[in-house]
């Protein structure tokens, strides 16, 4: 592999379901400048000058040429994005899986903020924040109809400060205020469990600088409790990506030395890349091989991954890769599609742009791309079936998508009537309580996917989707 291409780290990320992740490299900047358009460059010194000169009240040259930048890279895919000096900070925190916070993985609810779960050892965990606690203030704010982000920043800030959140426990029909030093949280990305004598579950939620670390410790933990595994299942269900190089170490945990896990091709000579299934393209400058303590048992051990709509990314890349190689049976529902690469490039100390660079491809050759991994035994979330599946939102979905790059995209017309006959069955679904209308929690007995998955290592019947169908690329409108 070139040494101008570096794995960078920097993804942007959301909370528990929430924002689409990106998995992103650092290049070197080409080393000759693309000539400007005159005549374009003219025009907007124009447009400069007019607005200066002729808008209503007086406005901040920086504003304006950050907006102009900002507009510039956003309208080229939903994934570019330009910047500033908080947003910079707020997106490099995120692939660390390190923040400044209170500790809580959090939902909404009703217009409300459902705590998840508190991470262990965390502010939130000591001070004896409880799974489905529900914030209903944060300090003096008021969280109904609050914006789940905005909800976030809230309690995000610097460390060693305080900020008091308002819970409202049902099981105990209170609600008290509880007051919480704010410190520097390490997040959790990797779960996993013996499910049952013989089979264990390995759940990652996201691909970040010590997920790596974590799914070693977690599958030891697993070795140590069942030595005779018989089979595994890999959950990345809602998991949206992060870090290339931790979601090419989990693929490479699985497969043989060497083998391709995924490549890149984009405009840049940097950008068309392969990487395998070896050390050199996973482990961090002046480390050690961070999967030599596996079991070596996990190359061959029956293995099942779980993936959804929410899988995306890097998740993508593990499932495609273990399916493309035979190496695992891929079940659940067609992911997410994101299948592009954004280079992150910094502007300045605090400042940047992260711009979409290239595509990524299976080891078959495949393009991941507003396409996604198509499941090799479809499975609903539960035995009732997948009634809202078609209003989950998809990289096709997202205006400005970038194409796969294989061929037109064909627009399926069954999509819309699907999309309105799930509106409809929300609405009266919306009506009942809402115990009555909870997903079971992924990894329990009442997991209906994780049970099909067992069935399928032990060779038991596996009720495999009636309605589940491989969702074509749909046309772009230009």
């Amino acid at each position: 592999m070139g040494q101008k291409l570096k794995i960078a780290g920097w993804v942007s990320v959301g909370v528990v379901a929430g924002a689409l992740t990106t998995v992103s490299l650092q290049t070197v900047a080409r080393g000759a400048m693309t000539p400007l358009p005159l005549e374009e460059i003219q025009q907007l010194s124009a447009v400069f000058g007019l607005v200066k000169t002729d808008y209503v009240e007086p406005v901040d040259d920086k504003k304006l040429i950050t907006d102009a930048i900002s507009g510039m890279v956003s309208s080229l895919d939903p994934h570019s994005q330009y910047f500033d000096k908080k947003s910079f900070k707020e997106f490099r925190e995120g692939t660390s899986g390190r923040f400044v916070g209170v500790g809580i993985e959090i939902t909404q609810e009703d217009g409300l903020i459902k705590v998840v779960s508190p991470i262990e050892g965390s502010p939130a965990f000591r001070a004896g924040l409880k799974t489905n606690d529900l914030i209903t203030k944060i300090d003096d704010t008021a969280v109904k109809g609050l914006a789940l982000n905005d909800a976030v920043k809230r309690m995000r800030g610097e460390p060693n400060t305080k900020v008091t959140l308002t819970i409202f426990r049902k099981e105990e029909s209170r609600t008290f205020p509880v007051t919480i030093t704010r410190e520097e949280i390490k997040t959790q990305s990797v779960k996993g469990k013996v499910v049952e004598p013989g089979y264990g579950w390995i759940r990652l939620s996201q691909f970040q600088e010590r997920t790596v670390d974590d799914f070693v410790r977690k599958v030891e933990e697993v070795y140590k409790q069942e030595p005779n595994l018989k089979g595994l299942v890999l959950d990345l269900r809602n998991d949206p990506g992060g870090l290339l190089d931790a979601a090419v170490a989990i693929s490479a945990a699985f497969l043989p030395e060497n083998v391709t896990v995924v490549s890149t091709n984009g405009q840049l000579a940097d950008s068309k890349a392969t990487y395998k299934a070896s050390p050199d393209y996973y482990q961090r400058r002046g480390g050690g091989d961070p999967l030599k303590r596996l079991p070596t048992a996990l190359k061959s051990v029956p293995l099942v991954v779980l993936v959804n709509e929410g899988s995306a990314s890097a998740s993508e890349i593990v499932a495609g890769a273990l399916q493309d190689h035979k190496r695992a049976t891929v079940m659940g529902s067609q992911t997410f599609g994101k299948g592009s690469v954004q280079t992150v490039r910094p502007l300045g100390p605090d400042t940047g742009i992260k711009l979409t660079t290239a595509r990524y491809y299976t080891p078959s050759g495949k393009s991941i791309q507003a396409k996604g991994i198509v499941p090799d035994v479809m499975i609903d979330e539960s035995e009732e079936g997948s009634p809202f599946a078609a209003l989950r939102m998809r990289e096709a979905d997202l205006e400005k998508h970038l194409g796969s790059g294989q061929g037109e995209e064909k627009k399926d017309e069954a999509r819309e009537k699907a999309r309105e006959d799930a509106r409809k069955r929300l609405e009266e679904e919306a009506k009942k309580p809402a115990a009555d209308r909870k997903i079971p929690e992924f990894g329990t007995d009442k997991d209906f996917q994780l049970v099909q998955a067992l069935n399928q290592l032990k060779g038991r019947p596996v009720l495999v989707s009636k309605t589940l169908t491989e969702r074509k690329e749909e046309k772009k409108e230009n």
